[in-house]
């Protein structure tokens, strides 16, 4: 019988020197088949493995699912290293394609305790492979002594439970229910959401910005009347309700802006409240919104009347802030709101000297044949050169108010003072007013914040330290507006409820002094930070055509959103202002 020849069979070299087959030489019937990477040392007698995980398995009982002391977790590698190629982004890999965020649980009715020995259900932690214990953080019904982790000898044979579970919150965590907050503005379906920014790469952003250029002055402001500065909680003084009309129109409604822009002054145009949103964006928690308008080169940043940027929130950065509720009540988030809105407004027309006043020069621009007695309001109208290169040129024209100005120590006990025209602030002693307000320390959403009445005269550093960490977003935008409209003094009030349970009457206690650029570093507000947000802003809202947009904060992300929104959009709101208005003066 002959012999049979030995063949070989053919060899097929792979040119690119991987391990594995190679492309050219590769059969037809493999080719769309997908091929998973694995490791020349790798055995190929096992095909599967599903003890290769995190270490937990099913029915701890048992020998090959045992997660006990001693053993190999899992049955796994011994030292723990990855599978070759389970890191490599292949067609093995699992993919979460949707967000599990948009799904929602229907019965929120919780189980009843399982019953039986720990052999049944996932096993965690030491020891959770032996005994009947698994205390915190395992899933047995009944625990032993050894149940919370100390492994002592447990109820019911072995020793004790699993330890301590890693993920232990704060106390009482367990009781409150994830808050979700509504929207300042419903969004409409048709709107398309064309950029999305996070607060952390906001707080990174840096631009240095010189000094503005004043074009011109409008208003009368009156003389700051200094014996409020010596109000403290033993000699109280209530807060008046005065009838005099002070104006906040927004940009596109204001006629000095529109002049502005029919001359080609400046790129960008806004208000100091608006502007001082976005500069203090990361500080945020509440929902707010700007209309953005975009007509050519020119670049208008909007406000809705009666939104977010007319009203001020309370303890908006505190750890538990006050909450809406169904039943509406003085100390809700919506009602503090609004108080706190009038008792700013108010406080800043009572605490100047109505026979001491400077007219700057231009007058009121928003006055009118009916408008009745104004109150005390200086608007200076600058130019902010915003450009990062020599050969761009990017301006903004903002509208900055002021609220009194500190007469000279040799000025007249009445009459008119001269403080010159449009030098913006520079030694003329300009102020702003605003006013904290406390309501009732005892109530939810009160952010621990000591009584005013007990502490604010020995301990004003605590009380102010607590309104620093409460009110974060509020202050630094006041002392942002401070700093654009070129201030030298910011006179801060104290204000709080004549009663805890009357939201009509309330009394001021005290009043502080401070420097506008000294209190924002107090409160770590970084100017340059704020411009870098606004540049940044304005770039992504060059990139898109002309058009009407809506800058818009997530009420529960820190999150930054813009949409392209119809001509016609928030029109309606306003139509429906207009027609309350109209019958409430029938």
């Amino acid at each position: 019988m002959a012999a049979r020849a030995f063949k070989l069979p053919p060899l097929q070299d792979n040119p690119d020197g991987s391990w594995g087959p190679s492309m050219a030489h590769l059969p037809a019937k493999f080719k769309d088949i997908p091929y998973a990477p694995y490791s020349k040392s790798d055995k190929l007698g096992r095909f599967a493995d599903w003890t290769e995980g995190d270490g937990r398995a099913l029915g701890g009982g048992g020998p090959a699912g045992a997660t006990g002391r001693g053993g190999r977790i899992g049955g796994g590698r011994k030292d723990g290293q990855a599978a070759y190629g389970s890191g490599a982004t292949n067609a093995f890999s699992y993919f979460h394609v949707e967000d599990e965020a948009s799904f929602s649980l229907v019965d929120n009715k919780t189980g009843g305790p399982r019953r039986g020995a720990g052999g049944f259900g996932f096993q965690r932690g030491r020891g959770a492979g032996r005994g009947a214990g698994a205390g915190r953080g395992g899933t047995s019904g009944r625990t032993g002594p050894g149940g919370y982790g100390r492994n002592q000898p447990g109820q019911y044979g072995g020793r004790g439970g699993a330890a301590r579970a890693g993920n232990r919150r704060g106390w009482k965590d367990w009781e409150k229910t994830s808050r979700v907050r509504e929207g300042s503005v419903m969004i409409d379906p048709s709107w398309r959401m064309l950029e999305e920014i996070d607060f952390l790469r906001l707080s990174k952003l840096r631009l240095e910005v010189e000094p503005a250029e004043t074009i011109d002055s409008y208003g009368r402001i009156y003389a700051y009347d200094k014996a409020y500065d010596r109000i403290t909680t033993k000699n109280e003084r209530p807060l008046l309700v005065p009838e005099k009309t002070r104006f906040n129109p927004s940009t596109s409604d204001d006629p000095v802006m529109q002049k502005l822009i029919q001359d080609d002054v400046a790129s960008i145009y806004a208000t100091d409240s608006i502007l001082s949103m976005l500069m203090c964006a990361p500080r945020s928690v509440f929902g707010w919104d700007i209309i953005v308008i975009r007509d050519g080169d020119h670049l208008i940043f909007d406000k809705r009347d009666g939104g977010p940027s007319d009203t001020l929130t309370v303890n908006e950065n505190a750890a538990d802030p006050p909450a809406d509720t169904e039943k509406e009540t003085i100390n809700s988030a919506t009602s503090l709101a609004l108080e706190a809105t009038v008792i700013h407004t108010n406080f800043a027309i009572q605490v100047v000297k109505d026979d001491v006043y400077a007219d700057l020069a231009n007058p009121n621009p928003f006055a009118t044949e009916e408008s009745e007695q104004l109150a005390s309001a200086g608007y200076y109208y600058k130019v902010f050169d915003l450009s990062v290169h020599e050969d761009e040129e990017v301006k903004l024209a903002l509208r900055t108010e002021v609220d009194a100005f500190l007469p000279p120590t040799n000025a007249p006990s009445s009459g008119v003072i001269n403080l010159g025209t449009t030098t913006g602030g520079k030694g003329e002693g300009l102020v702003t007013v605003k006013a904290l307000n406390e309501f009732d320390s005892k109530a939810p959403g009160a952010g621990n914040a000591p009584d005013w009445r007990t502490k604010l005269d020995s301990q004003r550093g605590a009380v102010v330290a607590t309104e620093m960490k409460n009110n974060s977003f509020k202050m630094a935008r006041w002392a942002v507006q401070s700093i654009l409209a070129g201030a030298d003094v910011m006179k801060l009030g104290y204000v709080s409820r004549a009663s805890v349970r009357d939201n009509t009457r309330h009394v001021i206690l005290s009043t502080a002094t401070m420097r506008p650029s000294e209190f924002a570093a107090q409160l770590n507000m970084s100017v340059m930070n704020g411009w870098g947000i606004v540049r940044t802003i304005i770039d992504l809202c060059f990139k898109h055509p002309d058009g009407k947009y809506v800058l818009i904060k997530d009420p529960n992300k820190p999150v930054i959103r813009l949409y392209a929104v119809p001509p016609d959009a928030f029109a309606k709101e306003e139509d429906g202002e207009d027609d309350m208005y109209e019958e409430d003066q029938e």
